[in-house]
């Protein structure tokens, strides 16, 4: 499996966000600046302290894009995986200490893209028909998860009363349902041999097998700086 790593520039702005947070970040210590590992990749953020008892987030997180061949309901592909979202949160202290649960909403730019590898040598099954699709095939599809998520978790850190480094640690879902699109041009290509319910169990299959997704985890560990 091939990994792109997050590009110079999705890191630039990622960093310039963080920095513009700590330009605007309130005094008496309430503010804090931090970045983590994990999923959706590498993330950076500024956070606020209300109280003993509330915080406030914002940060980005991006994981490049992931890409690999495999085999999905019979159908060779070229997947590419990409995960990018804003995240907006609540962080609440039940016990005055940094042990906290946090809900919020993600800003998500979050797609699975499949993209056909026919060649003329495999064959593939729809419903019970079979043909042999060449490369001017083809049966795309593309899964997309919501664009704005609510969000639910548990963590620790962002919350000290002194500046300094501070460890970070969240994990929850971003909730919501995804979107299975099919772009093809079998029907056109094979008149008289497929048919619309073929097409339709084929695609059913397809959904069953990538697109079930309710809900999008998230994990991640890091530092943060109180000032």
């Amino acid at each position: 499996m091939a990994r792109r790593a997050p590009t110079p520039s999705s890191l630039l702005t990622l960093s310039g966000f963080g920095l513009a947070c700590l330009a605007f970040a309130p005094a008496s210590h309430a503010g804090e600046v931090y970045g983590s590992v994990g999923l959706p990749g590498v993330v950076v953020g500024y956070a606020h302290t209300v109280n003993q008892h509330l915080g406030l987030r914002v940060d980005a997180g991006t994981t490049g894009s992931f890409t690999r061949s495999r085999t999905e309901s019979g159908i060779p592909y070229s997947v590419k995986f990409k995960y990018n979202r804003i995240g907006l949160f609540g962080d609440y202290f039940p016990f005055g200490g940094r042990f906290r649960f946090t809900t919020g909403l993600t800003v998500n730019d979050t797609a699975l893209t499949l993209k056909t590898r026919f060649n003329g040598n495999t064959s593939v099954t729809f419903n019970q028909t079979t043909i042999t699709p060449t490369a001017n095939d083809r049966f795309d599809a593309t899964v997309k998860i919501p664009r704005i998520t609510p969000y639910f978790g548990l963590g620790w850190g962002h919350q000290a009363s002194e500046p300094g480094l501070g460890f970070i640690a969240d994990v929850g879902v971003s909730i919501g349902r995804a979107k299975l699109s099919v772009h093809q041009n079998l029907l056109e290509n094979y008149p008289g041999i497929l048919t619309q319910n073929d097409i339709d169990v084929k695609t059913g299959e397809l959904r069953d097998n990538v697109a079930k997704v309710r809900v999008l985890p998230q994990a991640s560990i890091g530092l943060s700086y109180r000032y």
